[in-house]
């Protein structure tokens, strides 16, 4: 029999827009091209302040969890560890992250950047530091903000709340178990495709980087189509056969096999490079970067026309990029981040791969300007536009070039392979709605349509299309992933109070004298006509009897009485300080859902759940007293009225009980 854990409310929309897209892109390559780019700019012009505003929003957010009391939160119980090690929760994040990226852009960046018209009025060694300020801007602490705030809300709902490991999950706290039905599918189906395009359009460019590095080690005549045929064929199927040994086995292995390969080829650099010059240049790069932090984060350019092209092409386009990618880079930090403390994750996920990428741009770009400057004479500018074969040209000028490039090769290899293979299990995840198990064909059905339609695209020069298409789609996924930072921030708050929540003051004084009174109290649910009735005896009763003694010992107490019966308080008045006031109201909450529908319990009858609640006169929270005997409630009123006078003996508290800031009852 036919198996499959495929949700059909997220696979069959999904894949109807991903195939419909697609095959325009393949038939009508430039119209599709034109049509998608009209609408990329028209964002891009008139709304990258949304970009903007944020990402902003994403690192304030994230610094602030860092420093709050949410911070040691865990994401999973409280005892959870985390299932990785370190470095092979890094690896994994990077591989998934910006692994064929650094590659891509390690040198190109700088590179263009550098040789930009837009710095072309200024000294060589101001467009230097310009150059390495923008690839820091757009690779460094912002770019991994906008990862780690989907990652955090998945991690957090899934481990935490024991939701599915889905996007819809982060929206809990809003829509309740709505998230269920058709609007989760709508999550997951946008979260669907635009993890497909992304990967997709990504790997179309990594094969024609791997298919220029082979023809510069000679080991291919040429990039012709074919090759790229038997590229593609190669490398997915390797994907395949990783996805389908898991995260435990094919992906945390290549990972870790491709982080000690990348800081191998990266200390190739720095050591056989400029390295004195690297080296300062890597720390008055970091100074740069901080003294203009807030100028880059807010900046738009604006003041300065003939750099606005630039801003959009750059800057917005990185934005709306990582946005678009958030998906599925988020899920897969997901995957692999249970057991981490909020404040671990933050510090792991948006500093640690800050500052390897500082590293990382400032040992390839800057090597690849000062050989430009100082070797080159202007070779490798005047291959800016070429980004495809400008890491391999940069090595040509260091010693041992062929070794160096064919290890950029196999890191490439490793990366797209690693990219490729979690993709395929982030897809599968969404639309199978985070199944344990799914069968193997799956899998290798996530790997032949990005294989096919990465190729189709490729040859029909429908990449581009497809490209604009995903960062079309970041606009509308800013807006749900700010929505994602409410849903989390509400969660956090219940969820600390949930545990720093103490035993209700009510029992403080119980012994098990009347244990069956108490059980009968605690599971009878109570409406507002008991609430009353427990009003009019027990509290009435105790503050008469109150009066009554403080008469006797020359205090003059009045009780006050409100209307249905719903609201009493003795009151103690005084000429110089605030009156002292103990009043009990009736009080009401909604019921969980959860408790209205359990069967194991008393059924309420109202929605609202009401008890007695304690109010001072000084505005301090009160609490619940429905469990209190009529002396154990003339004996809290004693305590707060020792507490009274307590405090009007001392001078210091003066500002806070003049009798000109009486409190407001409420």
């Amino acid at each position: 029999m036919f198996k499959t854990t495929l949700n059909k409310g997220i696979f069959i929309p999904s894949m109807v827009f991903i195939l419909l897209v697609s095959i325009t892109s393949v038939i009508y390559p430039q119209a599709a091209d034109e049509i998608l780019n009209i609408i990329k700019r028209f964002i891009f012009i008139n709304l990258n302040w949304v970009y903007i505003w944020a990402v902003t929003f994403f690192v304030i957010f994230l610094i602030f969890l860092l420093f709050s009391k949410y911070g040691d939160i865990r994401l999973g119980n409280n005892d959870s560890r985390p299932e990785h090690s370190f470095f092979s929760w890094m690896s994994m994040l990077f591989a998934a992250g910006m692994g064929i990226g650094l590659m891509y852009f390690g040198v190109a960046e700088s590179i263009q950047h550098y040789s930009s018209e837009v710095f072309g009025m200024e000294h060589y060694v101001n467009k230097a530091k310009n150059a390495q300020l923008y690839t820091f801007f757009h690779w460094g602490i912002h770019a991994w903000a906008i990862y780690a705030v989907v990652g955090l809300s998945l991690s957090y709902f899934a481990y935490r709340l024991k939701l599915p490991l889905s996007l819809r999950s982060c929206f809990y706290p809003l829509l309740k178990d709505k998230i269920k039905g058709k609007w989760g599918n709508v999550i997951d189906v946008f979260a669907l495709c635009s993890t497909f395009f992304g990967i997709t359009t990504t790997l179309g460019f990594g094969v024609v980087q791997i298919n220029s590095g082979l023809q510069f080690l000679n080991i291919v005549p040429d990039t012709s189509f074919t090759y790229q045929i038997i590229i593609v064929g190669v490398l997915v199927s390797l994907a395949i056969l990783s996805a389908l040994t898991g995260v435990d086995k094919g992906i945390k292995i290549l990972s870790n096999i491709n982080v000690i390969l990348v800081l191998s080829l990266l200390l190739f650099v720095l050591i056989l490079g400029p390295t004195v010059f690297l080296i300062g240049s890597f720390t008055e790069g970091i100074g740069n970067y901080i003294n203009n932090f807030f100028n880059l984060t807010f900046g738009t350019h604006v003041y300065d026309q003939e750099t606005l092209p630039w801003f959009y092409d750059w800057t917005i386009l990185y934005w709306a990029w990582w946005i678009s990618w958030s998906p599925y880079v988020g899920l897969f930090i997901a995957k692999i981040s249970k057991g981490r403390t909020i404040r671990e994750f933050i510090v792991a996920v948006l500093l640690i791969p800050t500052i390897f990428n500082f590293i990382w741009m400032t040992v390839f770009g800057n090597s690849a300007i000062w050989f430009d400057i100082n070797v080159a004479g202007g070779a490798l500018s005047s291959l800016a536009s070429n980004p495809d074969a400008l890491m391999f040209r940069f090595l040509e000028y260091l010693p041992l070039s062929s070794i160096a490039s064919f290890m950029t090769i196999i890191i490439v290899i490793i990366f797209f392979v690693t990219s490729a293979d979690s993709g395929i299990f982030v897809m599968n995840n969404i639309a199978t709605k985070n199944a344990v198990r799914s069968p193997k064909w799956q899998t290798t059905l996530w790997g032949s349509l990005l294989a096919i339609l990465s190729l189709l695209l490729l040859n029909a020069g429908g990449l581009k299309a497809l490209q604009s298409m995903t960062l079309i789609t970041a606009l509308p996924f800013s807006v749900i992933m700010i929505l994602f930072t409410v849903s989390l921030i509400k969660a956090l708050s219940i969820d600390q109070s949930y545990y720093d929540r103490n035993f209700s003051k009510t029992t403080i004084p119980w012994s098990g004298r009347l244990w069956k009174d108490r059980l009968r109290q605690i599971v009878e649910t109570k409406d507002s006509k008991s609430v009353n009735v427990f009003i009019d005896t027990v509290v009435k009763s105790a503050f008469t009897d109150l009066q009554a003694e403080f008469a006797k010992n020359g205090v003059t107490a009045t009780i006050n009485y409100f209307e249905d019966d719903s609201k009493i308080e003795i009151e103690i008045k005084y000429d110089m300080v605030n009156d002292f006031i103990y009043g009990v109201a009736s009080t009401s909450k909604i019921a969980s859902n959860y408790l209205v529908d359990e069967n194991n319990f008393p059924k309420i009858k109202e929605r609202g759940i009401y008890f007695p609640k304690a109010y001072f006169g000084d505005t301090r929270e009160g609490y619940d007293i429905q469990y209190f005997t009529k002396t154990e409630l003339i004996s809290d009123v004693l305590k707060h009225y020792d507490r009274f006078l307590d405090i009007i003996s001392e001078e210091r508290n003066e500002m806070f009980i003049s009798s000109d800031s009486n409190g407001i009852v409420p």
